[in-house]
């Protein structure tokens, strides 16, 4: 079995209520581990910056849970070859 090692400084919310950052961030390592659990493809490198692009942003712990949930599938995207 192989294991990632994933190492997030810091994550930056601008322009977002600051409720919903606990549900962003749940929802980003919930789908992350989900993305990525399954490693195969995956190259490994650094990557100090990552643009996703544009990303709808409901309102409310839900919202905030499936915007985490899209980010991670982005960045998994992001880090196949």
């Amino acid at each position: 079995m192989r294991r990632i090692h994933i190492y997030i400084d810091s994550l930056v919310f601008r322009g977002i209520e600051s409720g919903d950052h606990k549900g962003i961030t749940a929802g980003l390592q919930r789908e992350l581990s989900q993305v990525l659990g399954n490693s195969a493809g995956y190259r490994s490198h650094r990557t100090p910056v990552m643009k996703l692009g544009r990303m709808p942003l409901e309102p409310g712990a839900s919202g905030g849970h499936k915007f985490g949930g899209t980010m991670a599938r982005a960045i998994g995207k992001g880090l196949k070859p």
